[in-house]
């Protein structure tokens, strides 16, 4: 997952839910996004498969504000925070899961 955003940090009030208590994934989605739909699936597999791992989905749509402070060009768009909301990496398009894997090793 390439893409760094060194120094962002969110909170709860920021992507409307709690962070995980080791990583949050947080994606941005919209309505008729297919991609979104299966980058929803495997995030969500990945959460369930690591202890401390959050998964939280944001409409973009519906959070313009945020999307344009932190950039989003193009949806699906994942941020992988680590347990204090810092980003430590940004990925536009569906993720393969061993790269999400990978990129939440930098957050752990």
């Amino acid at each position: 997952m390439p893409g760094r955003d060194e120094g962002v940090r969110l909170d709860a009030a920021d992507i409307g839910a709690e962070l995980g208590e080791r990583a949050t994934l947080v994606q941005f989605s919209s309505a008729f996004c297919q991609p979104c739909r299966a980058t929803r699936r495997t995030l969500a597999e990945v959460a369930a498969m690591v202890e401390g791992v959050a998964h939280v989905e944001i409409d973009a749509e519906a959070r313009l504000g945020l999307v344009r402070a932190l950039r989003i060009a193009a949806t699906p768009t994942t941020l992988v925070l680590d347990a204090h909301g810092r980003v430590v990496r940004r990925a536009a398009g569906r993720p393969r899961k061993a790269d999400v894997i990978a990129a939440l090793g930098e957050a752990l």
